[in-house]
């Protein structure tokens, strides 16, 4: 691989604590190492929106970042690049820019165009010859497309959900777990003065970690997965037993967003955004009233949503942030590309850029889940790594 001089550096999906460290450990190294350092701002959008042919219009959606720049943000959460879903692969009709669209138009209004040759193109009027993606699997993926371009590319993953493929931890994971355990506690006190059944719905499409973990460390009375679908009947059997249990007499349960009931769906809504995702939101509710109605209890449901991911990060997800930037760092500097970083095994590494898009990662439900009970399962914890992965 040539000798990289000017290195892009861009954060894509959802935006978690961790992510601000990051980038400014990037860029404190890279100059450092003499690299020019160029930040896309709003994630994929930044190239898809830069107009070569029209220079005057690049700092819109490209700042160019030194260590002053970057000095202050890693004192908060976010991401101070701004971030986006936009896939350049895959741009919808109406999102592809006016200046494209006679080069790239879809056949129609309901199709989508590939922006790959202008995006490479904008790499190169830019003079970026290495990029550092931060992001979930849907934005690596397009790292990976990049990289089976032979452009050099290096991923670094983030997700508060933890469920990149090939690595036991993703950036923000360990702050949304903590949000969720103080806000669960929190709850604690209307639950119970009230005498209810609270239902706390967290984030979690495809992989129940949140859910799972944060039910564990709150010792709630159930957890309800995206793996495993569930029996409502059941679980409100479950929750009044714990209910009667209780000395307070109330009872507590978390549940991932794309958990489903069995023989139902998936709750989700909205258009499908570039990487086919809707908006999911709302099983929790749902269980609530169906819960009400074969109980007669009184429900409190509480979405977390957006406060898991809010704020700045705690320790974990900065000792990560600032290993894996600088890990990736090491990985350009020494013409290493393709490649991700990763946690495996408590031990830090780096796999393959293409592991991102050859799985699906899930709870080990065989492990960790308690399937008859609704409850997380931990016992032999000899040997097992901090994590429980």
């Amino acid at each position: 691989m040539a000798a990289i001089k000017t290195l892009g550096i861009l954060t894509g999906g959802g935006d978690v604590p961790g992510l601000n460290p990051c980038i400014k450990t990037v860029v404190d190294r890279a100059v450092d190492d003499g690299y020019e350092v160029l930040g896309f701002r709003r994630g994929w959008a930044g190239p898809v929106n830069i107009n070569p042919d029209d220079p005057a219009e690049d700092w819109r959606w490209v700042m160019r970042l030194n260590k002053a720049v970057v000095r202050k943000i890693d004192r908060s959460g976010g991401t101070f690049l701004h971030t986006s879903r936009i896939r350049p692969s895959n741009v919808k009709a109406k999102e592809v820019p006016a200046f494209l669209r006679s080069q790239f138009a879809p056949a129609d209004e309901n199709g989508v165009a590939d922006l790959t040759p202008h995006i490479l193109r904008v790499l190169q009027h830019l003079k970026v010859d290495g990029l550092i993606a931060i992001g979930g699997d849907d934005t690596l993926s397009y790292a990976a497309r990049l990289h089976q371009e032979n452009f050099p590319v290096v991923a670094i993953p983030k997700t508060m959900d933890n469920d990149v493929y090939g690595t036991d931890y993703c950036i923000g994971f360990s702050t949304a777990v903590t949000r969720s355990v103080d806000f669960i506690t929190a709850l604690r006190t209307p639950t119970g003065s009230h005498e209810r059944i609270a239902i706390v719905e967290l984030f979690g499409r495809n992989s129940g970690e949140t859910s799972l973990f944060a039910a564990y460390l709150s010792h709630v009375d159930r957890a309800i997965i995206s793996e495993v679908p569930f029996d409502v009947a059941k679980l409100a059997a479950f929750l009044v037993e714990d209910k009667r249990a209780n000395p307070s007499n109330y009872a507590i349960m978390t549940i991932s967003e794309g958990a489903t009931m069995i023989g139902g769906e998936i709750v989700e809504s909205g258009e499908a955004d570039a990487y086919g995702h809707r908006k999911l939101g709302g099983v929790g509710d749902v269980a609530g009233d169906a819960i009400k109605k074969l109980t007669g209890e009184n429900i409190i449901y509480q979405q977390l949503g957006y406060l898991m991911r809010s704020g700045a990060p705690d320790s974990l997800d900065r000792m990560v942030a600032l290993s894996y930037a600088n890990l990736a760092t090491d990985l350009i500097a020494g013409g290493r590309s393709g490649r991700m970083v990763a946690l495996r095994d408590g031990k830090y590494t780096h796999i393959p850029l293409s592991t991102v898009i050859s799985g699906i990662k899930r709870v080990d439900v065989d492990e960790l889940y308690d399937r008859e009970n609704y409850r997380p399962k931990v016992a032999d914890m000899l040997g097992k790594p901090m994590f429980l992965y």
